[in-house]
């Protein structure tokens, strides 16, 4: 069964901004948790090119009730113009992961 109290966010970023791009979202207790993966390489299509950068992938976690803030914060804050911001469901978390980052999104 689904735990539906919580959301992974995965987005992805240049290198140089995705800590402060965490650290927003992080200061304002709408995520719990960044893991920053670098040397991700992104191909997309951008303006009728396939464009191929270096980026890194962002995992975060969050109560599913701060998803749409983190979602609309990391928006906000990211330097593209359409970046990608995926909100997905969490099948199953282990109960003290669960109670520490219900804690630290708490304000």
């Amino acid at each position: 069964m689904p735990d539906a109290a919580l959301r992974v966010l995965l987005c992805t970023a240049p290198e140089a901004e995705a800590p402060a791009l965490a650290r927003t979202l992080l200061e304002a207790r709408l995520i719990g948790c960044a893991n920053l993966l670098p040397k991700a390489r992104s191909l997309y299509w951008w303006e009728g090119a396939i464009q191929d950068d270096a980026e890194v992938l962002m995992v975060m976690e969050t109560p599913a009730d701060k998803a749409p803030a983190a979602m609309e914060a990391l928006a906000a804050a990211h330097p593209y113009e359409v970046p990608k911001i995926l909100c997905l469901p969490v099948e199953a978390v282990n109960a003290p992961y669960r109670a520490w980052l219900e804690a630290a999104c708490s304000s």
